[in-house]
C-alpha cells in the first residue's frame, strides 16, 4: 500500500501545473527548432511563446504551492538547451561570427551549471538565492523578478531578432525607418550585453564559492 501511495505522490509531482507548463515549453521549443531552417516567422513565434511561459510557470508554482525540485531542474535545462540550440542556428546563419556564438554558448552553460552546483553544495534552497558574498548586481538580478525577466527577455529577444534579420528587416516601424527586426535588435542589444556580463559575474562567483568550500574543508581536516 505504501508503495502505491509513493507512486501516486511521484505521479502527482509530474502532473503539477508548473511542470505541465514546462512540458509545453519543451514541445514549443522543439517545434521552433524544426521550423527554423525554413519558416522564420512561426519559428520565432513558437520560441517566443516558450520563453513567455517561462514566467508563467513560476507564477503558477507560487500561486498553487507547487514548487518542486523537478520543476526547477526542468526549467533550468529548458532555458539552457533552448538558448544553446538558438545560438547553434545563429552560428550556422552567421558563420563569420560563429566563434562569438560558441563563446556565448560556453559562457551560458558553464556559468549556470557552476552556479547551480555551487548553490547545491552550499545547501541553498534555490540557485536564485545569492548570499551576501555575491556581487551586488548579481544579487539584485536574482532578487528582482522584474529585472530578471527584463534581462532574460532582452537577451532572448536580441538573439531572436538576429535570427529574423537574416531573413529580412521585417515590416518598417515607420515609413523610411528601420524594420521591426532591426529595431528590436538595437533595443535589446544593451540588455543582452548586461546579461552576458552577469553570466561572467555568476561564473566567477561560483568558482570562488566552490574554492571557499574546498578551503573550509581543508581547514577542518587540518585542525
Amino acid at each position: 500500500m505504501g508503495g502505491g501511495e509513493d507512486a501516486g505522490s511521484v505521479r502527482a509531482v509530474f502532473l503539477f501545473v508548473p511542470n505541465l507548463i514546462g512540458y509545453a515549453r519543451i514541445l514549443l521549443a522543439a517545434v521552433s527548432f524544426a521550423l527554423m531552417p525554413t519558416r522564420p516567422g512561426p519559428a520565432a513565434a513558437c520560441y517566443g511563446l516558450a520563453g513567455l511561459l517561462d514566467a508563467v510557470d513560476g507564477h503558477a508554482a507560487r500561486a498553487l504551492g507547487q514548487g518542486s525540485r523537478l520543476g526547477a531542474m526542468l526549467d533550468m535545462l529548458t532555458d539552457r538547451l533552448s538558448s544553446l540550440c538558438l545560438l547553434l542556428n545563429l552560428a550556422l546563419l552567421y558563420p563569420r561570427w560563429a566563434g562569438l556564438f560558441q563563446l556565448s554558448m560556453a559562457l551560458d552553460v558553464a556559468s549556470h551549471w557552476l552556479h547551480m552546483h555551487c548553490s547545491t553544495l552550499q545547501g541553498a534552497s534555490s540557485h536564485k538565492a545569492v548570499g551576501g558574498e555575491g556581487h551586488p548586481l548579481l544579487r539584485r538580478y536574482y532578487q528582482s523578478r522584474a529585472l530578471l525577466f527584463l534581462l532574460c527577455a532582452g537577451n532572448e529577444g536580441f538573439h531572436c531578432c538576429l535570427y529574423l534579420l537574416h531573413w529580412g528587416e521585417g515590416p518598417p516601424v515607420f515609413p523610411g525607418g528601420p524594420g521591426l527586426a532591426r529595431l528590436g535588435l538595437w533595443l535589446s542589444a544593451p540588455l543582452a550585453a548586461l546579461k552576458s556580463f552577469l553570466n561572467l559575474l555568476q561564473l566567477w562567483g561560483a568558482l570562488r564559492g566552490v574554492a571557499a568550500l574546498d578551503a573550509a574543508e581543508r581547514a577542518g581536516k587540518s585542525s
